[in-house]
């Protein structure tokens, strides 16, 4: 692994200077006069930080030598009376130790090593800069990129005449609730750089979990799991979303509970939380600045090699917006000129279910367009007495219903395990409580019943899986760009 820093390193200046012993005033009998007012120079005999230490990359189990003074070029000694050094390292030093000024040992575990150089000259004045030394997993490897950009952008990949038309039958176009910012378009070459990143497990504070690891393309970019667990074991509050049709809320705020403002807020949040990824988003730019490989993406990306973490949380949602689903079953029941033919495509039972779920049983009308999105936060009457509050009064965002056969578990707490838990939940399952959404009441104000049959919540189940896109949960373009 290269060492070499490809951005400027940062700019760091301090002097600390300490009074001699003998500066002191001492006590009199004898009357003062006041002296007149004198503005005080500056001491040019404080020691200085002249040429900041860079941040540093290392490798487990690999030598590591560095001098923190570096040759003595680091801090100034204007009484020129020779420096004395000192290293300090917080928390553990991971298997590094130092001697003076000279770092040196075989790094035990990954993660980001804060070190903090003295420097003392025979006066007892000191002057300190802290800089980072970066351990990296021994695993890591390169991506992996085709020579020509894979199709991202609305230019290269137009979305089809069903997500943009609000006649021609379905559920009608999606476009209205496209939450893509005007300066954040999706491009080839920002969403390639999003999708590394995406994938990269360099994001973790030890280089255990990425974004990925949460949300997984064979799942929908959901997990398994009913809590995702996070680099270090621990467990996620709510189940993972899953991101399929993610650029489709009109609300555009993310998370179940909507905290993020947007997906560019959002895309930041994981690699912060102290459970998920527990970076800092100064650590995460030094990490990214020591990787060789990063530069040339930003600079394709952005038009300069500058690594900033508004451009990472760009690039990021770039990607997570391109993973839009458009060739279910149901998707091909539409043909090029946006009209659908569902008798010729879908089976008896399925055009069963999807009579329900646009009538009787009223899916639709929380979930609706033909990209199958939620239109807001609900209460949906999980439990009697609501313990998680979500958005307020027990109230959730849900993902799209695309691709949702394979997302199993559900629900923000992922209490279900299968499709059919939960269509004989709104069957007959949903709980009253005071903040229940008025769509799931009856005339009577109690909970809905919808009373179907097996036959009828087989039917709904049946339809709910024409959404499953097989060729999106196996598409290279927003498949793991590094090796396994």
């Amino acid at each position: 692994m290269s060492h070499r820093l490809r951005l400027p390193a940062f700019i760091i200046a301090a002097a600390i200077s300490s009074a001699c012993a003998g500066d002191s005033p001492t006590q009199s009998t004898e009357q003062v006069t006041t002296p007149p007012v004198v503005t005080p120079t500056p001491n040019t005999d404080a020691i200085t930080v002249l040429s900041p230490n860079a941040p540093q990359a290392a490798m487990v189990g690999v030598p590591f030598r560095y001098d923190a003074s570096r040759a003595g070029s680091v801090f100034s000694d204007p009484r020129k009376t020779g420096l004395t050094y000192a290293v300090q390292f917080g928390g553990t030093n991971n298997g590094l130790n130092a001697v003076g000024c000279e770092i040196g040992g075989v790094p035990s575990a990954a993660g980001v090593q804060t070190v903090t150089v003295v420097a003392r000259d025979t006066t007892g004045r000191t002057a300190s800069q802290q800089f980072t030394i970066v351990v990296f997993s021994s695993d890591l490897t390169t991506p992996t990129l085709p020579v020509s950009a894979l199709a991202y952008s609305d230019a290269r990949v137009p979305l089809p005449r069903h997500f943009t038309q609000t006649a021609g039958g379905g559920g009608g176009s999606a476009v209205g609730a496209d939450n893509t910012p005007a300066g954040n378009a999706i491009t080839d070459a920002g969403a390639t750089l999003g999708r590394v990143l995406f994938y990269d497990r360099r994001l973790s504070q030890n280089d255990r979990v990425s974004c990925s690891s949460c949300h997984q393309q064979a799942f929908a970019f959901s997990d398994t799991a009913r809590l995702s667990r996070g680099f270090q074991g621990g467990s996620t509050g709510r189940h993972s979303m899953g991101l399929t049709n993610a650029r489709f809320y009109a609300g555009g705020r993310f998370f179940w509970d909507e905290r993020a403002a947007s997906l560019e807020a959002q895309v930041l949040q994981p690699i912060q939380d102290a459970t998920e990824m527990g970076l800092t988003l100064e650590q995460l730019q030094t990490k990214l600045s020591l990787t060789p490989y990063y530069s040339d993406l930003f600079q394709a990306a952005f038009g300069s090699r500058d690594i900033t973490t508004d451009r990472v949380a760009q690039a990021l949602a770039q990607f997570v917006r391109s993973l839009t689903s458009t060739n279910s079953k149901f998707d091909r029941a539409f043909g090029p000129n946006g009209v659908p033919n569902f008798e010729a495509t879908l089976t008896a039972q399925e055009l069963q279910g999807q009579q329900l779920y646009n009538g009787r049983a009223g899916c639709a009308r929380c979930h609706g367009t033909n990209a199958h999105i939620s239109d807001a936060v609900h209460n949906t009457g999980l439990d009697a007495t609501i313990s998680d509050v979500g958005a307020g009064n027990g109230r959730f965002k849900a993902p799209s219903l695309r691709n949702v056969e394979v997302r199993a578990p559900y629900m923000n707490d992922g209490r279900f395990r299968t499709l059919e838990q939960v269509v004989d939940f709104y069957d007959r399952g949903v709980q009253n409580n005071p903040g229940l959404d008025q769509r799931l009441r009856g005339n009577n104000g109690q909970p809905l019943r919808l009373s179907l049959s097996l036959a009828e919540r087989d039917a709904l189940v049946a339809f709910m899986k024409t959404f499953t896109d097989r060729t999106f949960l196996s598409d290279t373009r927003f498949a793991s760009p590094f090796a396994r």
